[in-house]
């Protein structure tokens, strides 16, 4: 078993030693083969899930005995990508791929709008591309069930503890983020994370300076200058366009909530269900964009910050319905009723904020870079 004395056990994802062992607690998870069964077998009575229980967790056992490594997970899950991709997408494109070397460690920060599917897809072109899949970011509100991390860990994900509120405790856990960050970069892994904590409902990518004032925590103890130290992370903002966002009704009903009452209540699955449904809907055509290195001089977060999202902005890729919810008429009437039929399941004063998650890409673009795909 891996070293009890490494400073990074509670938040890294496991080592190849300690898969069998955490696949082993997987198929003994009583509410994680529940899920299975029910999400499965969704149109069979109680009574006959409750029989396929034993049998799918034996299925199980001798499906994942294989499973002996984080490649051989990786490459499993891979597959499930393979069939998600094809089945709620007209093409998954990739741009600025080329222009990143095979041999080198990043860390990529990218705008945020689907829990699951935006690390997947970023994973999924370096992987295409000959490049080594990266570590991503999670926060821990999503692993509220053991089930949820063992999966999360099992998958080259690490922890970003965000329940921790008293100050020397947060101040503990950004340390130890920030650590375990440069160590991944260090040793030749690459990283992904969010340039926000939770997805841009309203459409609007823009970077919060917190996050990169996290990245220079570690920097800051060995007395390094954020803008020297920035230099060091090699930085690679990535734009993620979804042509159709499958949460986009969901996200606008939360916005006009929290706008009429000043809060909103989550239910205590909905951040599973976002995840679902981010990965089985249909998603359109998707474009990812890597952006350059960032090599510059940056002498404050906000500087780094602003400079992040003109790369995110610009790479951006705009689609019709963008245009459209930008107020552009000139698009094709398959577009205008693909909106039309979105607003429908909106109560009016809730429509415009579905209509904005779709036009701050355009809004946020130059003008120069403003056609449609």
């Amino acid at each position: 078993m891996s070293n009890t004395t490494d400073p990074f056990i509670d938040i890294r994802p496991y080592n190849d030693d300690e898969i069998p062992a955490a696949i082993d607690r997987l198929i003994n998870d009583e509410e994680f083969i529940h899920a299975i069964v029910d999400h499965r077998f969704a149109d069979k009575p109680t009574w006959l899930r409750a029989v396929l229980m034993p049998i799918v967790k034996a299925y199980l056992k001798i499906k994942w005995a294989k499973l002996t490594s984080v490649e051989a997970i990786q490459m499993e899950v891979k597959k499930y990508m393979d069939k998600a991709l094809e089945k709620t997408t007209n093409g998954v494109t990739y741009s600025g791929l080329e222009q990143l070397d095979t041999e080198t460690s990043y860390l990529f920060v990218s705008n945020h709008r689907d829990i699951a599917m935006d690390p997947a897809l970023v994973n999924y072109g370096l992987h295409q591309s000959g490049h080594r899949t990266m570590r991503i970011a999670i926060g821990d509100n999503l692993l509220k069930k053991p089930c949820a991390t063992e999966l999360m860990r099992l998958n080259k994900s690490f922890i970003v503890k965000r329940s921790a509120k008293a100050p020397r405790e947060m101040m503990k856990a950004l340390g130890t983020l920030s650590a375990y960050i440069k160590h991944s970069l260090d040793t030749g892994n690459s990283i992904w994370i969010a340039q926000r904590e939770g997805r841009a409902k309203d459409g609007n990518d823009y970077t919060e300076p917190a996050i990169l004032k996290m990245f220079h925590v570690e920097g800051r103890k060995s007395k390094i200058a954020f803008n020297d130290y920035v230099k060091s992370l090699k930085i690679v903002p990535v734009s993620i366009s979804y042509e159709n966002d499958p949460c986009d009704v969901a996200k606008a009903l939360e916005l006009h909530a929290k706008a009429t009452h000043g809060e909103y209540e989550k239910g205590e699955f909905e951040d599973i269900e976002s995840i679902i449904q981010g990965i089985i809907g249909d998603k359109g055509r998707v474009h990812v964009a890597f952006g350059n290195v960032i090599e510059g001089d940056y002498e404050t977060p906000e500087m780094l910050a602003e400079e992040i999202d003109n790369q995110i902005h610009d790479l951006y890729k705009l689609f019709p319905i963008n245009l459209l919810a930008a107020g552009d008429e000139s698009v094709d009437e398959t577009v205008k009723a693909k909106l039309t039929g979105k607003l429908s399941q909106l109560p009016a004063e809730a429509q415009p904020y579905l209509v904005a998650s779709y036009a701050n890409p355009v809004n946020n673009k130059p003008e120069s870079n403003q056609s449609a795909a």
